[in-house]
């Protein structure tokens, strides 16, 4: 063995790994052949041939398709090109739907809108393309149909057409004709009436008459895309003319030719209008196809003539073809043909869909069509056009490129169909694969290369290598190698031994099969100088391409460059160069391309190397094309042949080939060289051997190029196979072969002789045995019929022919005409068996009996005969008396000398069936039982039937049903049983023979089914206008199938198509007993549909009829509209109106009521007038003349009253006045009467004037008047007589004129005059407030003296009261004591007189009074009382409220409302409400504020196990698990933290409550924090859980502690063993807590100021608006906190209280500080949790041992959770604290408001404090009752009010509160001694959820006080302190894990 160098040993070693490596990748490929599933694309929806659409509707074409992997889809134009999105155009959905969005008719493109699309399907097998699809978008556009006139004579038929303009005309049909005269015509399929409309839309009038002349005719047309149907334009006339004369027949459509088309099963027309006197006949004929030939059309009820119209129904496409129709007269004729087409739909497939086929086997593809027309046939490739348009696509031998999807497309002018097939190859192809090569390398000289390639394939390849293409051979350095692996690759290996510079080059690796080849190259570079290799002698053919690169080696190699006698190349377009070296001349030429080439390669250094390439060019031969002369060739005729060949290089080499076969001179054919290009071939006598193809050959040494031509000579038919006497045996197939040759190929033929003998023969009758085949007489089955004598004949028109006579003899064997027959018998009967046997006699007959010889010796029942016959024998075995056993196969063995045959015969002996056994049930429902059981033995005859019989339970075999079942099965469903019932069922067999015993019953149960009845009886009846009753009964029993549970009732609105709302009603198990159901909240006055169905546990039955019914009739809940007044006269007033809309009518409005009064009495209600009227308007009568009155109308309906307009207001007109109210007529003097009145009741108007009217009594004299000003009331009548009577009377006038005049009154001037007061008693109404003045004008001689009294006290002025000169009596500003009667007396020396007045004082009300009558969760109902001391009306009030925090809000209440609901109010939330009355005088006194809350709480906590579910690396959060306290759930903050971490990290600051949550990327086997805080509008509760994660395998961890674990002895070994310091701290420790206790005693004691309250009186409360208490207060700067912002805020939340920092001030406030949970930003839900405080006890006592710090009611143990810590006070000696009273430090605590990090500015800092009162008050209070939520910092303005006065007369004991300077309090614990109300919390900002801002961010938020903003925030949270004797329940509550970790802190 040769020396292995040891590179080369290792290289061999790493092969041999790689062989095993690759070994076994190749099992494991074996192992894991490719998916078989995996398949080519296939349509499975694919898009039609047409899409119209409007442009108002869009479009969207679908395309689905199948395949493995899923086929991708794209749209193409039909060039081919991909389609793209379109802007609201065309889009291209994400499914694969191509859409077309309705569009604007200016937006049309037709490269859009009308364009043919495709859909390619694709995956990695290969692509299809759908059918065409012709796009057609239609823009909506006007037109108009119009009908011209149709000219005809009188007698003839007339068609009118309605013109369709063409840009819609596919679009529109015509769909009914109209004439003027009402008279309408609609297509029909009866064609006997004169007026026809024609299925293409033509309106065909027979026998026209001149009344029809008369009419006009309208077209209706509709448009099949939009649906629009619109009427003509035009009307249409027939112009009828009389006949002069006689007309020939003259057609009116002016053409002889036409051509029609139709689609299959449509009807079509076949017009052939004419004009003709005489009336024409019609005839109509169809061409023959192919022929000139025509025949009659046959008219039936598929084909009818209707005057000169063929009309076709249901076309077919045989109605295809050319039709004539030939009109004549007895003047003439005319004809008319018209071509037909009926399409059909064109459909393909292509047979076979899927074929594998191997390498080089054919493949055959055949597309099978159907359609009309078929146009054309077309293949195409994956997408791509072959160029093959036969309907057989045959690929000779398949290679590679050959599988993937082959289409066969067929179409015509109209459609197109494609149908697909799959080519996949086969196993045995496999081509070659390179599956592992070299890269490229480069490497100095010297060392040893090692190249690799390994490839794969089937058949395995061989792999050669190539060095610049030029094959390696093995030498001394370079060896090649190669094996193949267990899984068939090949590896192969080149292997340099130290390689030269000049080795480098372009090495290639090539494995090639017979199936293929596969190549790897890259370059081997190696460092040295360029090198050229030697390049051989090029030889090319003209005309093809040259492709050279130069082989050069050395590296690296700057550049490479070819020359041309020393010119570089390229020189011209042919030529190209590249950097590689690579030349490439096109398309060589010997003159220009033929030469020596050079390549220079150089390096950067300047070396360079020269290779030289000789190209030659060398041209191919070229045959000037010949041919024998035209037509076949005689035998012996003379034929020459020349083959010249003008083009190629010399030396020509010339041959000649007949069927390619060298030609010799044995053929008799000479051929002879002419000169160096040509040569002759002769035959001198053509002769049969000679025709075949003629070739001449001529080749150099640039190739070969030959030509052929065809010799046929015509030879008379000769014998090839010449037919003999044949004998066959009869029955089998007979084969006689003639064959003969000649040309043209003889036509062979075969005949029978008539007869026995030859003479005569017949041609051959075409049967199933008997055929010719290329010749060839086969006789299948022959028999003796087929014996006799044939005849051969070969006949090809050249000469008389051949022909043969052989005789054909049939031998025959025995044989049985019946093979095998059944015989049956009954058993115990006799039985005869006969055989006939057929053939050459003599003939034997033996028995067998299953297969055994039967003897009749062994048993006497059996007994043999034979009987000779003519044509054979026939043998009767006879048996006695049969058994079972007798059953059997009897067999007849005929034996002659030609053979043999047997025949069979099945005797069966019969007899009843055994019982059916085994019968089970298989499947149960309610209704049917599946059976199953075991045939019985049969008795030997077929089971006709089983006979199954089923009984229920309780019932006698005498009630039986039965089923009958075929005996062929063993498996049967007995039905219609009833569910829920108890069954017997049995089964018997039965035969042709009898009936089977009864099986064993077996028993069932049915399944309950759901209820297959309807609830009966159902009723629905109106209850009120919101709430409909339904009642109903059970469905009949026997329908319940099984027990009803329940029903579900179903509503809804009628004649909607809304779903049903059910409800469940449970069943009412008492007999006969109504179910009945209330539907409550319902529309009112609204028909709702009802249905019932039943339900058992199985399901709901079916739903009942549905009953509707209205809810009853409310009232209108609009009020009419646009109600307007007119004035008529001075006491009639018109009032119209709009009925309400009548959605808001809730029922049928039956009448309106017009309510009307004066409008100064328009309060009172009971002084308002009501009319009623039906209609929109009516008239008022009998008003006050000259009133404004006051007006509304309401519609009424069933349910009552509705809503009332808006009041109106209208006047009356003025009208004369009435007479004045009274007259007065004093005595003055002896001249002088004075008269007075009072005005007229109903002035009617504005008085103008008064008229006094005076005449002297008794005489005769003239009537005077004295017109005088309306304001005047008396006049004094001067110059009057003594002594004389006067009579007076007073008118009064309006503008309108003078009115009645008043009563007369007689006097007479005196000299004695009494005193008298002219006024007159009246009532006097004046405003609250106001002056008042009543009058007392007195007369009389001496003058009167004027009193007053009041109330019947004598009047002494005063300042509001004094009497004025003239006796009236002033009152200035009225108040309510004023009101009374006033009496003015006047007295004189003769008389006295007096009058009453009386004052009426109109104020505003008195304050109401407003109690609370009920609270829900959003609304309050309160109840409103008038004051007892109101006197003026009351007209109304207005209802005040507020939430605590909120702004004023009112609502008017009428005053007849005693309650009243303020709705949509804050859940849990405390509210504000009070009233004020109000009447025409203006709004009273407000009534005393109610403090009152609406129902609900904030959250609840949950329990920790239903709340937190905790895995590896996160925690899922149940919200659902929190009870909402009755006020909905807003939001949740979620916090966590590691356990030992101070810093909460915000995971979201808006979780939604109906959420779970996951907290994510927790560590595994961790304690963490977590922290809730639940949003609600009553506030919110925060909660804080410890958990840890679980493990990684899922386990969990012991609970962390902080210090190792000790035992006990451990502990005490560590104490002992350092007494020496533990005894001395512990006594330390012990002083130092007795020094502290006394001390705080000695203080509690000695100084009454530390006597600790936690709450606060109003005294504690900081009036911010005292600018000199500025000085006082110590400011604390509040710690910087993170917290999680609120939604709904739309400020920054300022920072988390950070832990672990030392607070910084000047005073200890720890021992006296409280602590809630640390940077918690909510409080704690107070009924979770004790009000711990930090305070020494007030009885002076130490606290309970073991919780310092903590105030507890006696005897209640605390239970807290610690935790040590502090908080950061930054900023906090900013203001340094005053002391005040002796140096005694005041503690400050905050102010009762928002309890938050410090967010407003600093100079505002100082209110966030309130000094504690130090009398009687705790030195350091617990914090004022505050909302706990973002600071809401206040402007300067105050931000309490006086509302923390007096309306809160009484602790807010439920108050929730804390502080913000690092620390937190619990609840509101207060001193039980002390009953000084706490402050109110501030009022809150107003929220709106709905532009709440949430911020999820994660991120701290850090911003200082002075820059959160002043948004509004949620509203706050009242926690509500449990008595104490639940504090202890509630504290051990706490301690456990469920609950929430409180944490304190305090710095000792």
């Amino acid at each position: 063995m040769a020396y292995m160098m040891p590179n080369e040993r290792l290289k061999w070693l790493t092969l041999c790994a790689a062989v095993v490596v690759l070994a076994s990748v190749g099992n494991t490929l074996a192992a894991n052949p490719a998916d078989s599933d995996q398949k080519g694309p296939v349509f499975l929806k694919e898009p039609t041939n047409r899409i119209d659409f409007s442009n108002s509707t869009g479009a969207e074409i679908e395309c689905k398709s199948s395949g493995n992997p899923m086929p991708e889809i794209i749209w193409i134009r039909s060039d081919g090109t991909a389609v793209g999105d379109v802007p609201g155009l065309r889009q291209i959905s994400s499914d694969g739907k191509l859409v077309f969005p309705p569009f604007r008719a200016e937006d049309y493109r037709q490269e859009v809108h009308a364009q043919v699309y495709a859909c390619l399907a694709r995956n990695q097998f290969g692509s299809i393309i759908s059918r065409d699809v012709h796009v057609r978008a239609v823009v909506s556009q006007h037109y108009e149909e119009d009908i011209h006139k149709a000219f005809v004579i009188r007698g003839n038929s007339a068609i009118l057409k309605c013109d369709i303009p063409s840009f819609v005309a596919d679009f529109v049909n015509v769909i009914s004709w109209h004439t003027d005269q009402e008279e309408n015509f609609y297509p029909d399929t009866e064609y006997d009436g004169k007026y026809l409309v024609l299925p293409s839309g033509e309106l065909h009038i027979r026998e026209v008459g001149p009344e029809d002349g008369y009419k006009s005719y309208q077209c209706r047309t509709k448009h099949r895309l939009t649906g629009e149907t619109r009427l003509s334009a035009t009307k249409g006339r027939l112009v009828i003319t009389e006949p002069v004369g006689s007309v020939g027949p003259r057609l009116t459509s002016g053409d002889d030719s036409r051509t029609t088309k139709v689609q299959l099963s449509h009807s079509v027309t076949l017009l052939c209008p004419a004009q003709a006197f005489p009336v024409p006949f019609y005839r109509w004929y169809k061409f023959i196809e192919g022929t000139t030939r025509k025949q009659a059309v046959v008219l039936n009820d598929r084909v009818k003539q209707v005057s000169g119209t063929l009309i076709i129904k249901d076309a077919v496409v045989e109605d295809s073809g050319k039709y004539l129709c030939v009109v004549n007269n007895s003047v003439g004729g005319e004809s008319v043909e018209t071509v037909l087409t009926v399409t059909a739909p064109l459909s393909a497939k292509i047979d076979p869909p899927t074929q594998t086929i191997d390498f080089g086997r054919p493949a055959v593809f055949t597309c099978q069509y159907t359609g009309n027309p078929i146009k054309t046939v077309s293949w195409m490739k994956d997408g791509k056009a072959m160029g093959h348009s036969e309907p057989v696509l045959r690929i000779e031998s398949v290679k590679k490129e050959d599988k993937g999807m082959y289409q066969c497309f067929v179409r015509n002018d109209q459609e197109s169909a494609e149908a697909s097939a799959e080519l996949k190859l086969g196993g045995r192809f496999d081509p070659p694969v390179i599956r592992q090569a070299f890269q490229e390398e480069t490497m100095e000289p010297g060392p040893s290369v090692f190249l690799k390639c390994v490839a794969g394939g089937n058949p395995t390849p061989e792999i050669s290598w190539e060095l610049d293409g030029k094959k390696i051979a093995n030498n001394d350095r370079f060896q090649v190698g190669q094996y193949v692996t267990v899984n068939g690759d090949v590896v192969s290996y080149l292997n340099i031994t130290s390689v030269h510079a000049n080795d480098g080059g372009l090495y290639k690796c090539i494995a090639k099969s017979k199936v293929g080849v596969a190549e790897h190259s890259a370059k081997l570079n190696v460092y040295g100088l360029p090198y050229i290799r030697q390049m051989e002698k090029k030889a090319i053919v003209a005309g093809e391409t040259l492709m050279v690169t130069c082989p050069v080696a050395g590296y690296p190699i700057d550049s490479i460059v070819w020359e041309r006698d020393n010119r570089a190349l390229p020189i011209n377009r042919k030529q190209k160069v590249f950097p590689n070296g690579t030349l490439i001349i096109e398309n060589v030429e010997r003159n220009s391309d033929q030469a020596t080439y050079t390549c220079v390669a150089k390096n950067q250094e300047g070396y360079s190397a020269r290779g030289s390439l000789e190209v030659q060019v060398m041209v191919l031969p070229r045959i000037i094309p010949f041919a024998f002369e035209e037509g076949p060739a005689q035998v012996g005729q003379y034929l020459t042949l020349h083959c010249s060949v003008p083009g190629g290089d010399l030396p020509l080499l010339i041959e000649w080939t007949l069927n390619g076969i060298a030609i010799g001179d044995e053929l008799g054919i000479s051929t002879e060289r002419v000169g160096s290009r040509g040569s002759v071939l002769t035959i001198e006598a053509v002769e049969a051997p000679h025709a075949g193809n003629f070739t001449c050959h001529a080749s150099n040494l640039a190739g070969q190029q030959r030509y052929t031509t065809l010799l046929n000579v015509y030879v008379p038919p000769r014998w090839i196979l010449e037919p003999t006497d044949k004998a066959f045996a009869q029955g089998s197939d007979a084969k006689v072969e003639c064959k003969a040759d000649g040309f043209p190929k003889p036509q062979v033929t075969w005949k029978k002789a008539v007869g026995d003998t030859p003479g005569e023969y017949k041609d051959l009758k075409k049967s199933d045995n008997i055929r010719v085949e290329e010749g060839t007489l086969h006789i299948d089955n022959i028999q003796k019929t087929n014996e006799g004598y044939y005849l051969c004949e070969a006949i090809n028109g050249i000469g008389s022919g051949l022909s043969a006579v052989i005789m054909v003899s049939v031998q025959a064997p025995p044989e049985f005409t019946e093979k095998l027959r059944n015989q049956t018998a009954r058993r115990g009967e006799p039985a005869v068996l006969q055989c006939e046997a057929k053939g050459e006699k003599p003939i034997g007959i033996l028995w067998n009996m299953n297969n055994m010889r039967l003897d009749p010796k062994n048993d006497n029942r059996y007994t043999i005969r034979e009987e000779i016959l003519s044509a054979g024998v026939m043998s009767s075995l006879s048996i006695k008396r049969t058994e079972r056993s007798d059953s059997a196969l009897f067999t007849c063995v005929a034996t002659n000398a030609f053979g043999s045959d047997d025949a069979s015969i099945n005797m069966i002996v019969q007899e009843v069936p055994e019982m059916p056994y085994a019968l089970k049930v298989l499947d149960k429902s309610g209704r049917s039982v599946q059976l199953s059981w075991a045939q019985p033995y049969d008795g030997n005859s077929p089971l006709n039937r089983y006979i199954i019989e089923f009984k229920r339970s309780r019932a006698s075999w005498d009630e039986i049903d039965r089923v009958m079942v075929p005996g062929h099965t063993t498996e049967a469903q007995v039905q219609k049983l009833s569910p829920a019932t108890t069954y017997n069922i049995r089964i018997v067999a039965e035969n042709e023979i009898g009936s089977s015993q009864s099986s064993e019953a077996v028993t069932i149960i049915t399944a309950e089914e759901a209820p297959s009845g309807k609830p009966q009886n159902i009723k629905v009846e109106p209850v009120n206008q919101t709430t409909l009753r339904v009642t109903w009964k059970p469905p009949a029993r026997s329908d319940w199938n099984g027990e009803i549970l329940g029903y579900y009732v179903g509503y809804k609105l009628s004649n909607t198509n809304s779903s049903y709302i059910f409800e469940t009603i449970n069943f009412i198990t008492e007999e006969g007993k109504e179910h009945n159901l209330e539907l409550n909240n319902l529309r009112v006055y609204t028909q709702y549909s009802v249905v019932i169905q039943a339900f058992n546990k199985i399901g709901a039955g079916p739903l009942s009829d549905e009953e509707k019914q209205f809810t009853a009739e409310g009232t209108p809940s609009q009020p009419p509209s646009d109600t307007a007044c007119t004035t008529l006269t001075s006491q009639t007033i018109r009032v119209s109106w709009v009925s309400p809309p009548l959605e808001s009518a809730n029922g049928v409005i039956k009448t309106y009521k017009v309510v009307y009064a004066p409008s100064d009495e328009w309060y009172d209600e009971t002084k308002r007038h009501y009319k009623k009227t039906a209609s929109s308007d009516t008239v008022l009568h009998g008003l006050k003349k000259y009133t404004n009155y006051t007006m509304q109308v309401l519609a009424t309906t069933a349910g009552g009253d509705g809503v009332r307009s808006v009041p109106i207001h209208c006047q009356t007109e003025p009208d004369v006045p009435e007479a004045p109210t009274d007259v007065k007529a004093l005595v003055m003097g002896n001249a002088a009467i004075l008269v007075s009145w009072r005005p007229p009741a109903q002035p009617n108007g504005i008085i103008t004037q008064y008229t006094v009217y005076s005449k002297a009594e008794g005489a005769e004299t003239e009537t005077k008047t004295q017109k005088v000003p309306h304001y005047q009331m008396s006049f004094e009548a001067t110059e009057l007589e003594k002594n004389k009577p006067y009579e007076f009377w007073v008118t009064a006038s309006t503008t309108i004129g003078e009115g009645q005049q008043s009563k007369s009154i007689v006097a007479m001037p005196s000299d004695q005059v009494p005193a008298k007061i002219a006024s007159f008693d009246d009532t006097f109404t004046a405003t609250f407030k106001e002056d008042a003045k009543m009058p007392c004008l007195a007369v009389g001689a001496p003058q009167p003296e004027i009193t007053w009294k009041i109330k019947g006290v004598e009047f002494s002025a005063n300042d509001r009261m004094r009497l004025l000169p003239d006796g009236s009596l002033l009152i200035k500003s009225v108040n309510r004591q004023d009101a009374g009667d006033y009496s003015c007396h006047a007295e004189n020396s003769i008389a006295k007189d007096s009058i009453t007045h009386k004052l009426i004082v109109l104020a505003p009300p008195q304050s109401p009074h407003v109690t609370l009558s009920a609270t829900t969760t959003d609304a309050l109902t309160v109840r409103l009382k008038p004051h007892e001391g109101d006197t003026a009306p009351l007209h109304g009030y207005t209802l005040h409220y507020k939430p605590e925090f909120g702004e004023w809000e009112t609502a008017e209440v009428s005053v007849d409302s005693q309650k009243h609901n303020i709705e949509n109010l804050l859940c849990g939330s405390r509210y504000q409400v009070y009233a004020t009355g109000f009447n025409n005088i203006g709004a009273g006194e407000a009534s005393d504020i109610l403090n009152t809350r609406t129902k609900g709480q904030k959250p609840k906590l949950p329990e920790k196990p239903r709340f937190i579910e905790v895995s590896s690396n996160s925690v899922s959060l149940h919200f659902k698990a929190w009870k909402d306290g009755g006020c909905p759930m807003s939001h949740f903050v979620v916090e966590s933290k590691k356990r030992d971490q101070l810093e909460w990290n915000q995971i979201s600051n808006n979780v939604k409550p109906d959420n779970n949550y996951v907290v994510l990327d927790l560590e595994p086997a961790t304690w963490y924090n977590l922290r809730i805080t639940a949003h609600n509008s009553a506030g919110f509760t925060v909660a804080e859980y410890d958990f840890a994660t679980l493990t990684v395998t899922g386990g969990t961890i012991a609970p962390s502690r902080d210090l190792p674990e000790l035992s006990a002895e451990d502990t005490i070994r560590i104490i002992l063993s350092n007494l020496n310091l533990v005894v001395p701290v512990v006594a330390a420790l012990l002083v130092i807590i007795i020094a502290i206790i006394v001390i705080c005693i000695l203080r509690s004691k000695g100084n009454h100021h530390k006597v600790y309250n936690q709450t606060m009186g109003p005294g504690a409360t900081l009036d911010k608006r005292r600018p000199d208490l500025r000085d006082e207060l110590g400011y604390i700067a509040p710690p910087n906190r993170k917290l999680p912002p609120v939604p709904g805020s739309n400020y920054n939340t300022c920072d988390r209280i950070k832990r672990g920092t030392v607070i910084s001030m000047e005073d200890e406030i720890c021992p006296y500080a409280t602590f809630h949970l640390l940077g918690f930003r909510e409080e704690m839900d107070p009924t979770k949790a004790m009000n711990f405080q930090t305070f020494p006890h007030q009885n002076g006592h130490t606290p309970v041992p073991g919780h310092a710090g903590t105030m507890l009611p006696p005897g209640h143990p605390g239970h807290v959770h610690s935790r040590s810590g502090s908080q950061s006070m930054p900023r906090a000696n900013r203001y340094q604290r005053k002391n005040s009273q002796g140096g005694q430090s005041s503690i400050y605590t905050p102010a009762p408001e928002y309890d938050d990090p410090a967010n407003c500015a600093e100079e505002d800092q100082y209110r966030r404090y309130t000094r504690v009162n130090s009398q009687g008050g705790s030195l350091y209070s617990g914090p004022g009752p505050e909302y706990d939520d973002p600071a809401n910092c206040a402007p300067e303005e105050d931000q309490y009010g006086s509302q923390y006065g007096g309306p809160y007369g009484q602790p807010y004991d439920h108050y929730g509160s804390r502080g913000s300077m690092g620390r937190r309090s619990i609840g509101s614990a207060r001193n039980p001694g002390n009953g000084s109300p706490e402050p109110p919390p501030p009022p809150p900002r107003n929220h709106d959820m709905s532009n709440s801002s949430f911020n999820d961010s994660k991120e701290s938020n850090e911003i200082s006080e002075a820059e959160c903003d002043r948004d509004h925030g949620p509203r706050g949270n009242y926690g509500e302190t449990k008595p104490a004797q639940n504090n202890s329940n509630s504290n051990k509550q706490m301690a456990q894990d469920s609950q929430p970790t409180i944490l304190w802190q305090c710095n000792l």
